[in-house]
């Protein structure tokens, strides 16, 4: 008489139990990495800070994450889609360039405005860390990418100049400046949005 295999049954539950876990593990680090950010900046956020603070291992930090640079990255995706940057996909699609242009600049201003401080010490982290630098030049990569294609349609002017211009007016640094001069950030995306069109010629 076979002997029944009791283990094959219960694989594929203890597989979604460990992935979730492995979720609610990556859950509580980015809390606690956000946290720390808000409070007390980047020098205190070390890995073994990390993983007493979320209850986890170094070495779990490690597997969901690789480096420290790869915890804020992923910071900064999740902020991103609180943010509602995930919204620029339906801004490519539209069928006006002025209309595009618009959402371009609104959508990267009110995800600056989201979470101005955290930003800034993000931001500010990439200046000093080569690591988490090479995080923040790839976003503002993918940014000048969208710029040069809206600048393509509208037509006119040297392509990279005007692309150049474009994404130095929605960068962070940009708006977080003038938002801090005018004391008011929806002012300060309307100057933004004046000023890419102007410069457009729109």
């Amino acid at each position: 008489m076979a002997t029944k295999n009791t283990e094959e049954p219960r694989r594929p539950y203890e597989l979604g139990k460990r992935l979730e876990q492995m979720e609610e593990s990556r859950a509580a680090i980015l809390r606690a990495a956000r946290s720390q950010l808000e409070a007390n900046g980047y020098r205190h956020l070390t890995m073994g800070w990390l993983a007493a603070e979320s209850g986890v291992t170094r070495q779990t930090i490690h597997n969901l994450f690789g480096t420290k640079a790869g915890v804020l990255d992923a910071l900064f995706d999740l902020i991103a889609l609180d943010g509602g940057m995930e919204s620029m996909r339906n801004v490519m699609t539209l069928p006006s360039t002025e209309a595009m242009l618009e959402g371009f600049v609104e959508v990267f201003c009110r995800f600056w405005s989201s979470n101005r401080m955290l930003l800034r010490r993000i931001h500010g982290i990439g200046a000093i860390d080569p690591e988490f630098g090479t995080v923040i030049e790839a976003r503002n990569a993918r940014r000048y990418g969208a710029a040069r294609r809206i600048v393509s349609r509208m037509g006119g002017g040297d392509l990279m100049e005007r692309a150049s211009a474009l994404t130095a007016l929605t960068s962070f640094e940009f708006f977080d400046a003038l938002a801090g001069n005018l004391r008011d950030e929806k002012r300060a995306a309307a100057v933004a949005l004046d000023l890419a069109r102007k410069m457009l010629g729109g």
